[in-house]
């Protein structure tokens, strides 16, 4: 029973608070919101096509023209401008009009019928490593295919058969087959798993920011006593404290009356702010584990929500087992969850908000790029492996890439489950053992 006070007290101190402050509210509800639906938004075009190209044709002949079709026809690639001159072409480029120059040599033609090599030139910005790779593959299949027909056209008229010529000029093929993600679909990709780093990164922010602003306001004793049920008010002990002076001040009529309302000010005031120095010898970590899930039952619903919208956006076009949907599902509020706990912790280790906000930048903003999503995993350093082995994010990528887009069995991904809730519980009393340290430390509230 008093562990359930200690939560629902708890719950009703922070969502008055809330209530009260629009933009704590938006950190739970409306920007999370946002931030999912606009990272599928941006997505939706699931693959890259037509990315603009320059061309400079200085041969200019029919054999030219017909490469400047087949480029036109890709799907990859579009041909946005004709340059007479590099230098004009190079304007382009710098300015992002292209992405990439081809140069058809002069003689290309020429070359060509009479057996010469005859390569065209291709100049790409490869500062964009995405562009450049669908550019270069792209440009790549259209030359093969047209040096692929001149070389059968040649074949055939020295009186070769079309099959034969054809397994002449290529005798060993590659059979390309793609196990997953066929389509190349950039949404299924990077949107579903960009979406669960970025609400790991904002539930880490409300993870600092909840239990730090009442170390930064000095209400976290405070809020002790009202969860353990020593206070009955939800009001400022400031409030408090000015309406005791009000009062004081209205009923002043002699100097007997005054003297006697000011020693009972003065009792009050020394009442409302003690230090918690008396109350931390009695502090129960059973309530304070009550009471910080209360105080954090509201994020914790609110990005359990956001997680299954995730979930849900990433999954109608691919059929998936309930199992692994379910199992991913759980993995992913695990993650918030800890998010939340070590938000926390990082705030109460340092005792300082803006501490524990630059501690929670500093991991959570670029643990998505040592997951191994966009950089292969076993391509990095060993330093950099040891620091993605410590980041949660990494553990559940792996569990979400394997469960819903690889469609791995769910026996792969259990013991990622199963770590994740081991790492909840034990943030979730570290952050209760840092919340009594504080409570011990009243001369060390404030900081900002």
């Amino acid at each position: 029973m008093r562990l359930t006070q200690a939560f629902v007290r708890s719950a009703a101190y922070e969502r008055r608070f809330l209530a009260k402050n629009p933009w704590d509210l938006a950190m739970v509800l409306w920007i999370p919101l946002a931030t999912v639906l606009l990272i599928w938004w941006i997505f939706s075009q699931t693959q890259i096509s037509d990315l603009p190209i320059g061309v400079i044709d200085q041969d200019q002949s029919p054999m030219a023209n017909t490469l400047v079709r087949y480029l036109e026809a890709s799907p990859d690639i579009t041909i946005a401008n004709f340059y007479n001159s590099p230098a004009a072409a190079k304007d382009g480029i710098l300015q992002r009009d292209v992405y990439a120059l081809v140069i058809i040599p002069e003689n290309f033609s020429r070359n060509i019928l009479s057996g010469k090599p005859s390569p065209i030139i291709l100049q790409v910005n490869a500062q964009y490593g995405t562009h450049s790779g669908i550019i270069q593959k792209g440009v790549q299949s259209v030359a093969g295919t047209l040096s692929a027909g001149v070389e059968i056209q040649r074949l055939v008229k020295q009186g070769i058969s079309p099959t034969q010529a054809a397994i002449a000029y290529s005798p060993i093929n590659i059979q390309r087959t793609s196990l997953f993600n066929a389509a190349t679909n950039y949404q299924q990709f990077l949107a579903s798993t960009v979406i669960p780093a970025l609400l790991h990164i904002l539930a880490m922010v409300i993870g600092a920011t909840t239990i730090g602003r009442e170390l930064r306001d000095k209400q976290l004793g405070r809020w002790y006593r009202f969860i353990e049920g020593r206070s009955s008010k939800l009001s400022l002990a400031t409030d408090d404290i000015v309406s005791t002076k009000n009062s004081a001040n209205n009923h002043l009529t002699s100097s007997s009356v005054s003297n006697s309302n000011n020693i009972k000010d003065q009792s009050s005031r020394t009442n409302l702010t003690a230090p918690i120095a008396a109350v931390t010898k009695s502090v129960s970590i059973s309530v304070l584990l009550a009471g910080l899930a209360g105080k954090y039952c509201w994020p914790a619903l609110a990005y359990s929500l956001w997680a299954l919208l995730a979930i849900w956006l990433a999954t109608p076009q691919y059929p998936t087992a309930p199992s692994s949907l379910l199992a991913t599902y759980i993995g992913l509020v695990l993650l918030m969850m800890l998010s939340l706990w070590l938000g926390a912790i990082f705030t109460l280790a340092s005792f300082s908000l803006r501490a524990g906000l630059s501690a929670t930048g500093f991991i959570s903003a670029p643990s998505y790029a040592f997951a191994g999503v966009t950089f292969p995993y076993i391509a990095i350093s060993d330093g950099a492996k040891h620091w993605s082995d410590m980041l949660p994010l990494t553990y559940y990528l792996k569990l979400h890439i394997a469960q819903l887009q690889m469609h791995a069995p769910l026996a792969v991904s259990l013991s990622i489950v199963y770590g994740l809730a081991l790492a909840t519980i034990i943030a979730m009393l570290l952050t209760a053992l840092l919340s009594k340290r504080a409570l011990a430390n009243p001369q060390r509230w404030g900081a900002r």
